[in-house]
């Protein structure tokens, strides 16, 4: 056996040895158990702290099932919930579940720390690469998909609202190809 065959058995068994994080499904949110994990997902931007937990949002929680990365389970039944079946819950709690999710994965692959919005219509929070946790969010993300109607506006208020906290607003559209294009929006001033 080379060296090449060998470092990659030994990659294997280290993923083999990776223990898969356990969750729990409790109404609607995803929370992870008191551990080591949580402060390990927490330091990559997972999660918020819930007496002693740290609770997932639907986008983190399919994201890192998708990734093999956590295990959720029914809290009531105690049965392990499959990717579709958490889709489907996070579709009852929420409109555009899956755009909103496609734009998640999107921005998290590209090594972005993308956190919750907090109102405004702002879908999510994203940091720059290595300023989650030393600085604020630099940009504001609002997802649609293409043809869905948006009023301009709603535009104009939520860009004059962001631009008020010193943020950028970003315009994240999922095409009918599934690709994810984003537009940079600002305000045009004609003198």
């Amino acid at each position: 056996m080379n060296k090449e065959e060998e470092s990659r058995e030994a990659e294997a068994k280290q993923q083999e040895e990776k223990e898969i994080i356990k969750t729990a499904l409790k109404k609607d949110r995803i929370l992870v158990p008191s551990s080591e994990d949580t402060e390990g997902l927490s330091s990559r931007g997972y999660g918020t702290p819930v007496d002693g937990d740290l609770a997932l949002t639907f986008c983190e929680a399919l994201y890192l099932l998708s990734k093999g990365i956590i295990e959720v389970r029914d809290h009531e039944t105690d049965s392990v919930v499959a990717f579709q079946d958490l889709l489907q819950k996070y579709r009852s709690v929420g409109k555009d579940a899956w755009v909103r999710y496609l734009i998640y994965r999107d921005l998290r692959s590209r090594g972005y720390v993308v956190r919750e919005g907090f109102g405004l219509g702002i879908d999510f929070r994203v940091y720059k690469r290595g300023e989650y946790g030393k600085a604020a969010a630099e940009y504001l993300i609002l997802g649609i998909q293409e043809g869905q109607p948006v009023a301009v506006e709603d535009l104009a208020r939520i860009l004059t609202r962001v631009q008020s906290s010193k943020k950028s607003l970003i315009l994240s559209v999922l095409n009918r190809r599934g690709e994810i294009v984003y537009y940079s929006l600002s305000r045009l001033a004609f003198k």
